[in-house]
């Protein structure tokens, strides 16, 4: 069940960022991953009140601070790299870094154990995400340009991915609650550094308030994976959702696949097949 959850998780994380690249495309991205925090934090209040009882401890309280914060670096600085540079480099990038770190906190200070195909598919499962987000075009010059940013975005990705994973269960929601809220002062404060435009013109909101409620289902989801199943396995399994995007523009963009791309779905799928034997 956990390996499904985290399957479903990935398929919003992708939603989301498909919908927030769509919308970045013409406003800053940096207000527009502020304005989907807000609407995904305002979701999972009601979320918490009534779909289960549970008591949040001041540690639950901590994790689910320290995952908003990564959440909130990580959206902040994905579009704020899109911005910069190449889309198919700078999202592979982030991805790879935000599962990598995971890993091997699983592996080196949590002790978790891999069984072969587990670990094959987690082998396996880290080029396929590069290349399922290549594309052709990427030999302009600012390929390279964001980069830095996309790093950035992936150590707090990574962060959030821990973070949540260390919240117990018989904390319930409210610390997913005081994540969203959390990442909403993150991003509020790059934005207020950044001097980047408060104001979303109106038509976009809807469909910003949308990916942020996505998003939030996505970390809902992740959250209840973490608690069934590795950290590594659940990572790596929500962290596919570049897969996502890739398929939704093929649908409603119609764009055309490349070779790489071709590949990394394949690849995707035979990690998704290895992970699930494990």
């Amino acid at each position: 069940m956990g390996n499904v959850l985290a399957l479903v998780s990935a398929l919003c994380f992708g939603v989301t960022h498909f919908v927030s690249g769509l919308v970045s495309r013409r406003a800053p991205g940096m207000t527009v991953s502020l304005y989907a925090q807000v609407a995904g934090t305002v979701a999972t209040v009601p979320f918490a009140l009534f779909a289960v009882e549970g008591t949040p401890t001041a540690a639950a309280l901590g994790w689910g601070a320290l995952s908003g914060a990564g959440t909130g670096i990580g959206v902040a600085f994905l579009y704020r790299a899109m911005g910069k540079g190449a889309m198919s480099l700078v999202v592979p990038a982030s991805d790879v870094a935000a599962v990598v770190l995971p890993v091997l906190f699983g592996l080196l200070l949590l002790g978790q154990r891999l069984s072969g195909p587990a670990l094959a598919g987690i082998c396996c499962a880290v080029p396929a995400l590069w290349l399922v987000s290549r594309s052709p075009g990427d030999r302009d010059g600012r390929t390279a340009a964001g980069i830095p940013d996309a790093f950035v975005a992936g150590l707090g990705f990574a962060v959030q991915f821990v973070a949540l994973s260390r919240i117990p269960a018989e904390a319930g929601f409210w610390p997913v609650v005081f994540s969203r809220a959390v990442s909403v002062a993150a991003v509020a404060g790059l934005v207020a550094a950044t001097r980047t435009p408060w104001r979303l013109p109106a038509r976009l909101c809807a469909p910003a308030a949308f990916a942020g409620v996505c998003g939030s289902a996505a970390i809902v989801l992740y959250l209840l994976a973490a608690q069934q199943q590795l950290l590594a396995v659940a990572t790596v399994l929500a962290a596919l959702y570049p897969a996502v995007p890739v398929l939704l523009a093929l649908v409603f963009l119609r764009e055309r696949l490349s070779r790489a791309q071709v590949a990394g779905l394949l690849g995707a799928g035979a990690a998704i097949a290895l992970v699930s034997l494990g």
